[in-house]
């Protein structure tokens, strides 16, 4: 692609700024001429300003955005770069293309483009996830909704595509449901998979097929994040556990690592030094409840257990509600976190 074409395509996107940003960094809000969000990643957060109206090139143009926290610099078609983890320039124009619904030019190299990506990698999972969009008004806000989990801040990790395939496993047909998409993401936030739940047409349940959830890319050590840890972490299996807890007015950074294979080899930020593990009733929960305190303890991180009445904590949530889970985390968190983590 020549300079000429990604300066009109950045040009195209500055004009629809506002749309941009509330698509690819859904974490951020406007305020005023500007869309402020943590970083050009798209993390929650101020540092982070993007020009909603000004000219359409030179100084104070809109589109370019500054991030005071680390001097970084740019226009949105960087945006879409980190936001969704491209490292190709081709993709970064053609998902740019894709959002403005331009035409595609050369249609036979843009085939051959796209299946030089491999299905299942992590190309494919940052793909799937920026062609989704924000759960607002959509089937997975619905859904989150009926399994009781009300606390729908900070949830910029998850996304709606209302068309996602799905394989019979074995290979045979494929059909295209309803889905909720989350990111995976490494310790730098940096999208290295993606995981998919089918969804009922009128979103109250998982659709009824036989493997609902399932994964891609590279997930070992990662997960899927709500708010940024720093010095303490909850961790748990499930995306509906951790934001069970969350619901329950525990504002405490929490990660879903999706198995429980998968929750006793999560990576730990450096800067950690608390973590709770919201485990599941179950012989692999029990398991991965031990493996992880041991690797925590092994790391001089004070770890501590969470414990449902149930299966899990959503199962608790629907049955008791909000307030007598509240109250049963209380009990179990350390009395630090309890003033600074824990709703009144």
């Amino acid at each position: 692609m020549s300079r000429v074409e990604a300066s009109d395509l950045a040009v195209r996107l500055a004009r629809a700024a506002e749309a941009v940003c509330r698509h690819y960094l859904p974490a951020g809000q406007k305020s005023g001429r500007y869309w402020l969000v943590g970083d050009v990643h798209g993390s929650p957060g101020r540092s982070m300003f993007v020009r909603l109206k000004g000219p359409d090139r030179g100084k104070g143009a809109t589109g370019k955005w500054t991030d005071a926290a680390t001097g970084e610099h740019g226009d949105l078609l960087d945006v879409i770069r980190e936001s969704c983890g491209f490292s190709d320039f081709r993709d970064v124009a053609e998902e740019a293309r894709r959002f403005l619904s331009l035409p595609r030019p050369e249609p036979e190299k843009r085939s051959r483009q796209l299946s030089s990506v491999p299905s299942g990698s992590a190309a494919a999972a940052r793909r799937l996830f920026a062609m989704s969009q924000p759960i607002a008004g959509t089937l997975v806000e619905t859904y989150l909704r009926n399994r009781g989990i009300t606390a729908l801040h900070a949830t910029a990790s998850l996304r709606f595509h209302p068309t996602c395939y799905y394989r019979l496993e074995g290979g045979g047909s494929t059909r295209q449901l309803p889905a909720m998409v989350a990111t995976v993401t490494d310790l730098g936030g940096r999208q290295t998979g993606a995981h998919r739940t089918w969804l009922a047409a009128d979103g109250s349940c998982k659709a009824d097929i036989e493997t609902p959830r399932r994964a891609m890319g590279d997930l070992l050590g990662h997960g899927v994040r709500f708010g940024v840890a720093q010095d303490v972490l909850a961790a748990g299996e499930g995306i509906e556990t951790v934001l069970s807890a969350r619901s329950a007015g525990v504002e405490l950074p929490v990660l879903a690592a999706l198995s429980a294979a998968h929750l006793a080899a999560i990576l730990f930020p450096k800067s950690l030094r608390r973590l709770y593990v919201l485990r599941d009733r179950d012989p692999a929960g029990e398991g991965a409840r031990k493996v992880l305190l041991a690797r925590a303890a092994e790391a001089g991180i004070e770890a501590l257990a969470l414990t449902p009445r149930l299966g899990d904590f959503n199962d608790d949530l629907r049955r008791d509600g909000i307030d007598t889970l509240r109250e049963r985390l209380r009990l179990q968190l350390h009395p630090e976190d309890v003033a600074r983590f824990l709703a009144a």
